[in-house]
């Protein structure tokens, strides 16, 4: 079946480099193979279930009228699954938000999403793992202190932050 879609030149540009780079003799296989990766990597993101500690990447283009009031907006929604957030001027236009994220994974997956749809925002990328509570249950990772809060390590350049 034939599609048509719309896409920015750099974008195209960007994927053709890539098809180059991998070696593939027809844009229309590098489309099919992208789209197949989506697709199968979109249940994953789905089949999480319970809590889990993770970090939102938000990449937007500022310039984008109301997107920052809306990522804030967003954000002050879901205080409770928010433990941090860190803002990055990537270029004169784009900006990016990381979000430290814990809680129910349902919660968190929708936090994404309303950012996912949100015009102006180019990207967004939930990556997570278990929560400490899943793995405080496993012998000899155990240490002195209850978990009523969260350990979170920063590394910035060369500075390190460690938050507990």
């Amino acid at each position: 079946m034939r599609i048509s879609m719309s896409l920015p030149k750099k974008l195209l540009a960007e994927f053709d480099e890539v098809l180059k780079d991998r070696g593939y003799q027809s844009r229309s296989k590098g489309i099919r193979d992208a789209l197949s990766d989506y697709i199968l990597r979109y249940p994953w993101m789905n089949e999480m279930e319970g809590n889990r500690v993770g970090v939102i990447t938000v990449i937007y283009d500022h310039h984008f009228t109301g997107v920052m009031e809306n990522l804030a907006d967003i954000q002050h929604d879901c205080m409770e699954e928010i433990n941090a957030s860190m803002h990055i001027h990537m270029t004169h236009k784009y900006c990016m938000e990381v979000i430290v994220v814990n809680g129910n994974v349902t919660h968190i997956r929708e936090l994404a999403e309303r950012m996912m749809r949100l015009k102006g925002v180019e990207h967004v990328k939930l990556t997570s793992t278990a929560n400490g509570e899943s793995l405080d249950r496993e012998p000899g990772l155990e240490h002195s202190h209850s978990h009523s809060h969260s350990h979170l390590i920063f590394f910035l350049k060369n500075f390190f932050f460690l938050f507990s």
